[in-house]
């Protein structure tokens, strides 16, 4: 049923990517997925409108964050060939909706917290695909 499915990690809240775990390692079996795994380095506008000051370091990020990702990914214990990794920079919602269309996903499959105060004004990223994809978005809730 989905040929081609997207994972973005924000690799600064594991449990999010733990969450989709099992999800994932079911769809990359039992549908012969392609799972391709995401990270957003949100660039300074995107800090700065959320109110976390700048993230002057962003750009010597990345081979930080591709490690970080590739340890992560190896969790999900995915054959070789199975998948397919990618880190770029912008804000979140934005790159997660471009990398989908540019990969011709079918599926976006995403942790997310349950919503609180916070998110509740500013919206949270899972919240944000939900409303401007034009796939479908499977949303795996943090249980509390």
């Amino acid at each position: 049923m989905y040929k081609k499915i997207l994972v973005p990690i924000d690799i600064t809240e594991k449990s999010l990517a733990n969450l989709v775990l099992s999800h994932i390692q079911y769809l990359a079996e039992y549908e012969k997925s392609h799972i391709h795994f995401l990270a957003v380095i949100p660039t300074v506008p995107f800090y700065t409108t959320m109110g976390f000051g700048f993230a002057e370091k962003a750009d010597s990020e990345q081979e930080n964050v591709t490690k970080k990702l590739t340890e992560i990914i190896e969790e999900f214990k995915i054959p070789e060939g199975k998948y397919s990794a990618q880190v770029v920079m912008g804000t979140p919602r934005d790159e997660i909706l471009r990398v989908s269309d540019e990969i011709s996903a079918d599926l976006i499959v995403i942790g997310s917290r349950r919503p609180g105060m916070a998110t509740y004004f500013l919206g949270s990223t899972a919240s944000m695909i939900i409303q401007n994809s034009k796939i479908s978005v499977l949303t795996v809730r943090c249980p509390q």
